[in-house]
């Protein structure tokens, strides 16, 4: 006869181990008077552990997933945690992992500190930096040529340079995302890569970044170095001020300067000034969304944001913030003539922008994500009515 057990112990759910299948110990009877052949005797049960309550072979046991080994430091972050809550983060990395799952092993933690999996805020910080460049493009009509190859060089530029942020962040952030379920997977948090190995990978990317930048015009070096500051303080303010969003905000909207030089444009303070400003409300508000999915654990935590300063009063604040993004974008379009396509553009993009935080239930995770992540279209249709005009400007239309 068989038997289907289920193997439980205090780690299964997280190591995944599934039931196993053996034969049971029980002998078959045959009496009543019936002759027993030799070639009918029951095979020999095989050897058994000695674990309590039913007999299970150890060969039996095939876990589809080996637990790794972890250090004492690392063991003692984890213990903060319900094992269902470290499987959950586990297989949720694992999930996200896309592309770099096909990456070697060794390889796939180092990707994962530059978030390649994750192009989320690469495509966040692009955004404003392709609105610099094309309204710069715009304002002295470039030739297509150069802007494209701006565009190309802020593209390659946004993927290192965040890389090399995100891995930063981790470095300082170490002792504060293992007090997080969701961020205990992080590669150092997990103990996946070392602190000097990060160290040395981060400046290898560093290095990568002043490549690009010396491919740009010397302007783009000096003002690029000038942001530099703004990068290395980001960490440090979530653990002093509820406000570390001012100034991850302010990182995030470096590229509406660089944009002007990048295509030989002299920087228009009156144009460039108050697109850079709307862009750090922007970024404010989108950031204070993402904030909201972990600000249960952050209390614990002692990990400062607005989302814990502004509480209920969150959407009101946002409202506000955009009202004022609004017409600071506006100003940047009229001071830079643009044509009707900038226009059409903004309409469309604050519609949608206080719509999603009509919309946004900022006590469930899920919804925070979907909104925070939605905010990548929002900036990128800001950029197609920049770029409406500037191929009718080529064309000879404005």
């Amino acid at each position: 006869m068989l038997r289907h057990i289920t193997l439980r112990h205090s780690g299964s759910a997280r190591y995944g181990i599934r039931s196993v299948l053996l034969f049971s110990t029980t002998t078959p009877n045959f009496s009543n008077g019936i002759k027993q052949q030799p070639d009918l005797q029951p095979p020999k049960p095989p050897a058994v552990s000695s674990v309590a309550g039913p007999q299970i072979t150890t060969s039996s046991m095939t876990p589809s997933f080996v637990p790794p080994k972890y250090s004492k430091s690392v063991e003692e972050a984890r213990s903060k945690f319900r094992p269902e809550e470290l499987e959950a983060a586990r297989v949720a990395r694992l999930a996200g992992l896309g592309w770099l799952g096909h990456l070697p092993e060794k390889l796939i933690p180092y990707a994962e500190l530059m978030r390649l999996e994750k192009p989320v805020g690469t495509l966040l910080l692009l955004a404003p930096c392709f609105w610099g460049i094309t309204m710069a493009a715009y304002s002295v009509a470039a030739p297509l040529m150069v802007t494209v190859k701006a565009l190309t060089l802020f593209s390659i530029g946004a993927i290192i340079m965040r890389g090399a942020g995100c891995t930063i962040n981790d470095i300082l952030d170490r002792d504060l995302d293992n007090q997080v379920a969701r961020t205990m997977e992080r590669p150092i948090t997990s103990g996946r890569v070392t602190v000097p190995r990060a160290v040395a990978w981060m400046g290898v990317q560093c290095t990568a970044g002043l490549a690009v930048l010396l491919s740009l015009p010397w302007e783009c070096f000096w003002l690029g170095a000038w942001s530099l500051p703004f990068v290395a303080a980001y960490p440090l303010f979530k653990r002093y001020t509820y406000y570390p969003q001012v100034m991850f905000s302010i990182c995030f909207s470096w590229g509406t300067l660089l944009g002007f030089p990048a295509v030989g444009a002299p920087l228009n303070l009156a144009v460039a000034v108050p697109l850079f400003l709307s862009n750090w409300v922007w970024g404010i508000t989108y950031d204070t969304i993402y904030a909201h999915q972990d600000k249960k654990f952050d209390i614990k935590a002692g990990i400062k944001s607005t989302a814990l300063a502004w509480g209920d009063r969150s959407k009101q604040i946002m409202y506000g913030m955009s009202v004022a993004q609004a017409a600071l974008y506006t100003t940047a379009g009229v001071l830079n003539s643009m044509g009707p396509g900038f226009y059409l553009g903004a309409v469309w993009g604050f519609s949608r922008l206080f719509t999603q935080i009509r919309k946004v239930d900022l006590n469930d995770q899920k919804s925070c994500w979907n909104t925070f992540t939605g905010n990548i279209q929002t900036g990128f249709i800001f950029w197609y009515g920049m770029v409406f005009d500037y191929v009718l400007q080529l064309l000879g239309f404005l």
